[in-house]
């Protein structure tokens, strides 16, 4: 038996000071999505306590306690729902409760799903015909926090085998054919605002963003997942190598850009990227996982290998480890061990142990030896809060897997689009 990280103990003391919402200050409860919010709120606490409630780390009591407080209030959906926030949200927590607890939550859950399922189609239906004017699209139309590849996400989990799925798969095939916008040529991802999602002086012209959370890498992942369980449309492969030869033509070393602006499409030789944090939401770690998911899907074993080594030298390149400054799920060093060791599972033997050993690297740097893992899991809530995404429950979760040498016993990462 694996002998733990000493970071599953600041995983544990997270968990413990979460374990009651009666708890929670009011700065955090206060917050008018904090019910409905995986990002921030209830939903995402209550992801940690599942996945610690699955292994058998912890109780089900602050699951049913944290699961009360997201549904204690008319759940949204709709337009304003997506991913991280109102019934998706709501349906990717109870949907791992019920996986470690089959048969629990079956009638919030198919409501939620058709929830779910309604607003997919709805929105599929609104992309195709913006596609159909030849509009560019918003970032929230697609991406992994707020577009159909998050919803996507869900369906892939709850209905795989349903319609929805695949209408959301064949938009985003759609989606990964070029347009042609004011006379020139353009990946049809490519969206007139900034990186925000909001018009930006920076970007007159728009922008192609890569990563996972905001750009063409969250829907490569659901692209290729689907395929890896036997979900397919018409040119779907297809339109999994048109991503990758995108991401391949921008890539520089081990490293990719944030995003591509105009200039960068016809301006003079690109020059090598400044050090970038390699994170999920944006850089090599989701990237490349993203990319290594393809490789699965497509049988590539080069690819593969390439994707791998891509991570597994970005997670041990000093200059891009320093630009990274916190320890979350999104884009800290917990979540950096936690894609590294889902990596490692799917990775051949020596790559495997590259990705374990810089795992076992970032969750030193995430529990350094020594460090009283109370005072450092209270810092850590006083400074960054008890976020999912950003915060402290995030961070906990991510360190689960990677510091028991384990596979998560839920799929409480389907909403990162990493398994």
């Amino acid at each position: 038996m694996t002998t733990p990280h000493p970071a599953l103990r600041l995983s544990d003391r997270i968990a413990e000071l979460l374990a009651d919402p009666a708890d929670a200050p009011t700065a955090w409860t206060s917050r008018p999505q904090w019910r409905q919010s995986l990002a921030h709120g209830a939903p995402g606490i209550a992801l940690l306590h599942i996945e610690r409630a699955a292994t058998g780390r912890g109780p089900w009591e602050p699951v049913r306690a944290w699961l009360s407080v997201a549904a204690d209030a008319p759940v949204t959906s709709g337009g304003d729902s997506y991913l991280y926030y109102g019934a998706p949200a709501l349906a990717h927590a109870l949907a791992c409760a019920a996986q470690a607890r089959p048969g629990s939550y079956q009638r919030a859950l198919a409501h939620l799903d058709q929830a779910v399922a309604a607003d997919a189609v709805r929105r599929c239906d609104e992309a195709l015909a913006r596609i159909d004017r030849a509009d560019l699209p918003a970032l929230a139309e697609f991406d992994a926090i707020r577009g159909l590849a998050g919803v996507g996400a869900v369906l892939l989990c709850r209905a795989p085998g349903g319609e929805t799925i695949r209408r959301v798969l064949g938009y985003l095939v759609r989606l990964t054919e070029d347009v042609k916008h004011n006379g020139e040529v353009l990946p049809g991802w490519w969206t007139p605002d900034g990186p925000s999602g909001k018009p930006d002086e920076r970007f007159p012209n728009g922008h192609a963003n890569t990563g996972v959370a905001h750009g063409i890498a969250g829907p490569l992942a659901l692209l290729s997942l689907a395929l890896q369980h036997g979900v397919e449309v018409d040119g779907q492969r297809e339109a999994i190598r048109t991503v990758l030869a995108w991401l391949a033509r921008w890539r520089d070393g081990h490293a990719w850009p944030y995003w591509i602006a105009p200039a960068h499409l016809t301006g003079p030789d690109r020059r090598p990227l400044a050090p970038q944090r390699p994170s999920w939401c944006y850089g090599t770690a989701g990237i490349a996982r993203a990319q290594q998911l393809a490789a699965l899907a497509l049988d590539d074993p080069r690819l593969r290998h390439d994707a791998e080594n891509a991570l597994a030298t970005a997670l041990v390149d000093p200059k891009a480890l320093a630009a990274t400054t916190d320890l979350s799920a999104c884009h800290g060093y917990a979540g950096l061990a936690h894609i590294a060791h889902r990596a490692a599972a799917d990775a051949s033997p020596r790559n495997a142990a590259r990705l374990h050993s810089a795992a076992d690297l970032l969750l030193d740097t995430t529990h350094p030896p020594r460090s009283d893992p109370d005072e450092q899991a209270r810092r850590l809530l006083s400074s960054a809060g008890p976020a999912f995404l950003e915060g402290a429950a995030g961070t906990a979760l991510a360190l689960l897997a990677a510091a028991t040498g384990t596979a998560p016993a839920t799929r409480w990462d389907a909403c990162l689009l990493t398994s």
